[in-house]
């Protein structure tokens, strides 16, 4: 299944996706939340749709992000050997974990505000997965049983807040609207090799980053493992495997959203955002 959400912004209600056209099940009378997942709700949902007439979605449809907010959105950085290069980072010996704010959280089409102030908003494409039951100490021959399903994540970071303010990376991560998600979940049988994954992200009609997860330095099995070795993962958290070369601030001279850029990115089988970038607004 491909599941969506639509609607306006913070009042969405659930859908799914069907061979490219987007239906309404808000009579399943559950959000794609924490609890959904918890009680095998994929189970129950397709159970739902395979006994029910779904009503067609008009294609102008808002999409919001295709869960609810999580408990937690965690993503491991410097996960591509080569943007791990173009940043002239050292190569990590163990997976670096960060936190984006769930405030963060916006549709696939939403538009990405830049920071008050900020000089140095910048893109990276990536490969998700959310996670189905909660997870503790999960072994890594395991990891799969505790997967809900994957989505495209723009990660869009302020490389100033990011990398010049002191502290943890997060500062550079939380902004509002620097966490696109979407437009689909889909679930672990739409995606049929996750470590043969291509990912891409356009910048204003221009191919700029092109990768495949099966570069990953630490894939999505290791991950989900090893994250789980130091906080306990709820269902409906979102965890972002990292992206490739190609971002702002690896091109000489770095290059930064300003607004009236537009911003295009996809992976296989996860559809394709898009997002205009607009100045700041209160």
């Amino acid at each position: 299944m491909k599941l969506i959400r639509y609607g306006s912004a913070g009042k969405e209600q659930t859908g799914v996706q069907i061979e490219g056209k987007n239906y309404d099940t808000s009579a399943f009378g559950e959000d794609y939340n924490e609890l959904f997942f918890e009680t095998d709700g994929l189970t129950r949902l397709a159970d739902f749709i395979s006994n029910n007439t779904l009503k067609e979605l008009p294609s102008d449809t808002r999409l919001g992000s295709p869960i609810a907010r999580p408990s937690k959105i965690l993503c491991i950085g410097l996960n591509y050997k080569d943007h791990a290069e173009e940043t002239g980072a050292k190569i990590p010996k163990e997976p670096i974990i960060f936190m984006k704010s769930t405030t963060a959280l916006i549709g696939p089409y939403d538009d990405i505000m830049i920071p008050k102030g900020s000089q140095k908003t910048d893109w990276e494409v990536e490969f998700c997965v959310v996670i189905g039951k909660k997870a503790s100490y999960v072994e890594e021959v395991d990891a799969e049983e505790y997967v809900a399903g994957y989505l495209l994540h723009n990660d869009v970071s302020e490389r100033e807040y990011q990398l010049e303010r002191g502290g943890t990376w997060d500062k550079g991560k939380g902004c509002d609207t620097f966490a696109p998600l979407g437009p689909v979940l889909a679930t672990k049988d739409e995606i049929q090799d996750i470590h043969k994954v291509n990912i891409w992200l356009k910048l204003n009609g221009e191919t700029v980053q092109h990768g495949n997860t099966c570069n990953l330095i630490f894939d999505v099995p290791y991950i989900v493992s090893y994250v789980s070795k130091f906080m306990t993962l709820l269902p409906g958290d979102v965890i972002s495997t990292g992206t490739p070369a190609g971002v702002g601030l690896g091109m000489n001279p770095p290059v930064y959203l300003k607004p009236g850029d537009v911003l295009e990115l996809g992976a296989d089988g996860l559809g394709v955002q898009r997002q205009h970038v607009v100045a700041y607004k209160p």
